[in-house]
């Protein structure tokens, strides 16, 4: 089967379709809608060839549907009919479990992705559990407030950085993971780093959805699945 996977952020929406090599972006933004977002996925991926559609989405999923608006992004996702949309099976995973899904090798493991929130997910034994730690109260807001794009912004690389150690620290010391993967959104892609294990991919959050379309039941992963998929 082959599947566009796409990965819905905060400011880019990228595009990937199986058997492709070089993914496709468009800027979304805060004002970004679900039928927008629709639109300029089938323009990016305009020329390649899929049976279903893989989307990693912003926000808290529910039995492969939306169940709150992303807090980055404009109206309209909650209720939203993605398949007439498409024209094809479509199937909505939360965009951390995405991610981590792919960087899963065995036991119990925390993913946090750093874009413009704080994306998490818990996994444990191959049970993939989408979390919302990044609206979790820290300081004078929530830890989104400090280590998404927001506090970069505003209060420079260096302190950013220390309150990402900080974050990190407080969230294993809650949830003592075996396994923690830190990834951070560049300009063009991801990049990953584990911080109990050998470094992860860039390229998880693809191959993860390819997976994802294949697999229509997103819940129980086989690890060493995932790392075939990759």
């Amino acid at each position: 089967m082959r599947v566009l996977v796409v990965d819905v952020g905060g400011t880019r929406v990228k595009v990937l379709a199986t058997g492709e090599k070089t993914p496709r972006e468009f800027a979304s933004g805060p004002t970004l809608t679900a039928e927008q977002m629709v639109a300029g996925v089938r323009t990016a991926a305009a020329g390649w060839k899929y049976d279903a559609v893989s989307i990693g989405y912003p926000g808290p999923v529910l039995h492969g549907r939306p169940v709150a608006e992303p807090h980055n992004l404009g109206p309209g996702w909650v209720g939203f009919d993605y398949r007439t949309a498409f024209g094809c099976p479509v199937k909505l995973v939360n965009d951390a479990a995405l991610q981590a899904r792919g960087s899963y090798q065995g036991g119990k493991m925390l993913f946090l992705g750093l874009g413009t929130g704080l994306g998490s997910t818990l996994i444990v034994e191959g049970i993939v559990e989408p979390m919302e730690l990044g609206h979790l109260p820290y300081r004078d807001g929530t830890f989104e407030t400090y280590v998404g794009l927001r506090g970069l912004q505003e209060h420079g690389l260096t302190q950013w950085r220390r309150d990402v150690a900080d974050a990190v620290r407080r969230l294993i010391a809650a949830l003592e993971p075996e396994d923690v993967v830190l990834a951070a959104v560049t300009s063009t892609n991801w990049t990953s780093c584990r911080l109990v294990a050998e470094s992860g991919t860039t390229r998880t959050r693809s191959s993860a959805g390819f997976a994802c379309g294949r697999n229509r039941k997103m819940g129980r992963s086989d690890p060493k699945k995932a790392q075939e998929d990759q």
